[in-house]
């Protein structure tokens, strides 16, 4: 079951095409005739045949036809009609092709589509291109150029627009879909093809929104790991939120927690329809992921300052000569010309002297992708300097952009390195950027390699206490913790906070603040109130007994005034924090929809609206993306020695970060959270304040883990790993796959017979491909599960000292189908430890799995000269059948 289930949609071999009478506007489709027109304009690559639902003997042809894919471009009152006949015709998917069909008639669609088991791309679709077949299944103008990009766009008119412009700078594409408002096949699923897709090396979505962010961020993920996606989207909405309860709340918007996701997911963000096409130029010249160190080639001083800017301005790095390099290129160029940051080579460069630059940048390991800027001047020939680099191309292992900066004068030479599919630019601007596309895909895949569990491996928190806690808050209808119970809270997760007691009368107050010591600080306790600055609510460095009888009298009076509706619990005393030098910072946690809690860091304090600092990140996270969240923040600056302060103990606040992970992973009531402000210094992080909005949790999806369903990423899940003794003596561990375990894998696969080798993949190989050792490692948890058995040995290492090893001895996995409720298996194990029990306890450890998450079926495709593998899967009582598609298989299945 290689084949991906919307081949069937993407690449059929056979279509059947419904529609009415042409010469009746009532039982045709306004779009029928652009239809047939699109798709007769070029010899499609298999069969294809047109049906009149409407016809006399319809229903007599019907037994007559076989298809894969149906194509129906009816009213709206045929189409579930024809749905019914596509399945007499045994069709796997559908195309609806229409506009305006309402949600309540697109749910009658699907569960038609459903009902007979059909994948339907629509219904509010204008279709899809698949210029390698010479299908253009669409009505969205003439077939596209053949290339390496796919693109998803949920908006028919910009898709005509993207086409038409790659038309005009040599764009071709892999796969063009056009998806619009509630299409049963979703961004999601195409995403899962195109990342299985080889005709496609790269992506680009232009996207207006989701409704479901775990199977978007799946799917992203799994194809972010295999190939470069930028996404375009459309609909930014401010980050104000007046109905908020928190500061996290208030200033975190949507689109903010979008960027956050697409970092995570290892893909990259533009911000305009111009980026979009810079960045399908670099995706279509098959540049692969670099750092961010651009050399800068010129022959005039004023591009290249402008193009320094431009990397300075989006945190580039300008690449420079090494002085070895600079003293090698000095007696080949110009004495004019300058070396020492930019490489300008002065205005009368020639071909050779740019060509003679480009080799030198292209050998520095410290630069990562060379520009190359043209302004033309009097006796200069830019066409020529354009044919060396053309020529010089094939030879450059980074990427290379051009910039020929005018008019007129450059178009032939623009025509020549567009035509060498080398990104050709008018602004230097627009090549910075372009080459920014390149370097942020790169620095997000290294977030997407992070696969942290939900807990860290600090001290254990006390989730059943703070379970509880939230419990009794909620049976009392409050969703606001009041600042004693938060902070009751936050420390059942070790995070530390200052002391705090609740007093209900001065006198009480005074006595408090005597044992705690001063100064003290005062502060109104009300689950009513979220500012407590805004009503007056509190006072810092008390010095005595007698102030913080009168502050305690004036708090009170103050609320009752400003807030005269409010709950008044009291009037909480602390002890002040205790550093002068401290930075005031915050951590707070925010429920988006669709993609579930997200944490946000920044500066804290009163001005935390202000000043407007946030950086923000998907949980689960580990140190590392801890550390990047801190590093993103403008207040990252003033963490080192600053202004004659020390240095903080950073290590503490990503401690305090890894904490309020941990919370939003095993407490899915939290809404909204605001710890500020967090005092750190050179001596470690204390909470100061803290406020926390809670509700029942959401319930989750079908189709998805029930545990962390709240969650748009799946933590790695650390409770699968498992002991278990080997037959003959020895143990081994079972455990989800990991990243970290793509070389153990690789050595698994190499050490294996051909025979095996065949068994499990169905071809003749001696290693994993790069793309196949991401795809094997890196997943996501939820719709697709791994376990890997390792087996730990001692060896001799170069120096005769025994050293621990480990090795991959085996590994078991499946993927959900798209019913969500079974899913297909696979297995394999090294040649030594057949017969030795491991591969039952594998595939019964797997289908453990797969049971725990609701699935109810699996299944799994054995090749019928297999008999080892049969005998095994007969064993653990699975059912063997004839696979009808192909003899040479049999498909094993099991109930779970």
């Amino acid at each position: 079951m290689d084949k991906h289930y919307l081949s069937y949609l993407f690449q059929p071999k056979s279509i059947v095409v419904f529609v009415g009478e042409a010469d009746d506007s009532i039982r045709s489709s306004p779009f029928s005739r652009d239809l047939a027109q699109d798709l007769n304009a070029q010899k499609f690559k298999g069969t294809l045949q047109y049906l009149n639902i409407y016809a006399p003997d319809t229903l007599l042809e019907l037994g007559k036809l076989k298809a894969e894919l149906a194509i129906i471009s009816l009213p709206q009152k045929g189409i579930v009609t024809a749905l019914d006949m596509a399945a007499r015709i045994k069709c796997k998917a559908a195309l609806v092709i229409g506009t305006g069909i309402s949600s309540g008639l697109a749910a009658e669609i699907h569960q038609a589509a459903h009902r007979h088991g059909i994948h339907l791309l629509g219904p509010n679709s204008l279709g899809f291109q698949m210029p390698a077949l010479q299908l253009n299944a669409s009505v969205i103008g003439p077939m596209a150029a053949v290339g390496p990009v796919g693109l998803i766009c949920q908006s028919g008119a910009l898709t005509a627009s993207i086409l038409d412009w790659a038309k005009q700078n040599q764009v071709g594409f892999s796969n063009v879909v056009s998806l619009g408002p509630n299409s049963d096949v979703d961004i999601a699923q195409v995403l899962d093809y195109l990342a299985s897709d080889s005709r496609t090396h790269s992506i680009v979505i232009y996207l207006e929104g989701i409704s479901n962010a775990r199977s978007f961020m799946s799917a992203l993920r799994s194809a972010a790991r295999a190939k470069p996606v930028v996404v375009l989207k459309a609909g930014r909405k401010s980050a104000a939120n007046l109905a908020a309860q928190t500061h996290s709340g208030a200033i975190v918007g949507s689109d903010e927690v979008f960027d956050a996701a697409l970092r995570r997911a290892g893909a990259v963000r533009v911000r305009s329809f111009v980026e979009l096409f810079s960045a399908a130029k670099c995706l279509a010249s098959r540049y692969r992921p670099v750092g961010k160190h651009l050399a800068v080639i010129t022959n005039g001083g004023g591009p290249g300052v402008l193009a320094a800017d431009w990397i300075n301005e989006i945190h580039l790095e300008l690449g420079m000569l090494s002085p070895e390099a600079v003293a090698a290129l000095k007696p080949i160029v110009s004495p004019h010309a300058s070396l020492s940051d930019l490489i300008d080579l002065s205005e009368e460069a020639t071909p050779e002297q740019y060509r003679a630059a480009i080799e030198a940048a292209n050998k520095e390991k410290d630069i990562d992708g060379l520009l190359v800027i043209y302004s033309p001047k009097l006796g200069v020939d830019g066409l020529a300097i354009a044919q060396a680099i053309v020529d010089v191309k094939s030879n450059i292992s980074k990427p290379v952009l051009c910039c020929w900066m005018g008019d007129s004068s450059v178009i032939s030479a623009r025509e020549l390195i567009a035509n060498s599919t080398i990104p050709s630019f008018r602004t230097p601007e627009a090549a910075v950027g372009a080459f920014g596309n390149i370097a942020s895909f790169y620095q997000n895949q290294r977030l997407l390699q992070q696969t942290p569990p939900p807990l860290s491996n600090l001290a254990k928190p006390d989730v059943e206490g703070a379970r509880l806690l939230i419990e009794n808050v909620l049976a009392e209808r409050r969703n606001i913790l009041t600042e004693m119970e938060s902070k009751a809270l936050l420390a059942a997760f070790h995070i530390p906070v200052t002391q705090t007691i609740l007093a209900t009368s001065s006198t009480e107050a005074m006595m408090i603040a005597t044992q705690l010591g001063y100064p003290v600080a005062l502060k109104i306790d009300s689950p009513d109130i979220s500012h407590k600055s805004d009503v007056n609510g509190v006072a810092l460095n008390i010095m005595n007994a007698a102030g913080v009888r009168d502050v305690y009298n004036g708090i009170i009076e103050s609320v009752s005034v400003l807030a005269p509706k409010a709950r008044i619990n009291g009037v909480t005393v602390q002890k002040m924090a205790r550093s002068k030098r401290g930075r005031e910072l915050y951590i707070g946690l925010v429920t988006d929809e669709p993609f579930g809690p997200m944490i946000a860091f920044g500066a804290g304090g009163t001005m935390i609206e202000l000043l407007n600092d946030r950086t923000m990140e998907l949980p689960p996270l580990n140190q590392y993306l801890a550390h990047r969240l801190i590093e993103r923040s403008r207040v990252a600056e003033t963490l080192g020695e600053w202004r004659g302060a020390s240095a903080v103990d950073v290590a503490s606040l990503e401690q305090v970060l890894l904490r309020v992970s941990e919370m939003a992973c095993e407490l899915p009531q939290l809404r909204e959270m605001d710890i500020n402000p967090i005092i750190v210094d050179e001596f470690g992080a204390v909470a100061v304040d803290a406020r926390i909005v809670i509700d029942r949790p959401p319930q989750p999806v079908d189709g998805q883990s029930r545990v962390y369903s709240h969650l748009a990423i799946l933590p790695y899940p650390l409770r699968y790993e498992q002991i278990w003794p080997m037959k003959g003596g020895g143990e081994y561990v079972i455990r989800p796959i990991h990243p970290d375990d793509a070389d153990m894998l690789q050595q698994l696969v190499a050490g294996l017979s051909p025979e095996s080798r065949y068994f499990r993949f169905v071809a003749t190989i001696s290693e994993l491909s790069p793309a196949m050792l991401s795809r094997f490692t890196l997943i996501d948890y939820d719709r697709e599960m791994a376990l890997v058995a390792i087996l730990k040995e001692r060896k001799s290492n170069e120096e005769g000292v025994s050293v621990e090893t480990q090795r991959i001895i085996g590994v078991s996995r499946y993927i959900t189908n798209p019913d969500v409720v079974s899913c297909e298996f696979s297995l394999l194990v090294a040649d030594e430890f057949s017969g030795k029990g491991l591969g039952s306890r594998l595939m019964l450890s797997i289908m453990d799995v797969a049971r725990d998450k609701g699935l109810k079926e699996i299944d799994g495709l054995v090749l019928a000269n297999n008999p080892g593998m049969l005998k095994l899967m007969t064993g653990l009582g699975y059912r063997v059948k004839e696979f009808e598609e192909d003899p040479d298989f049999k498909i094993v299945t099991h109930a779970l």
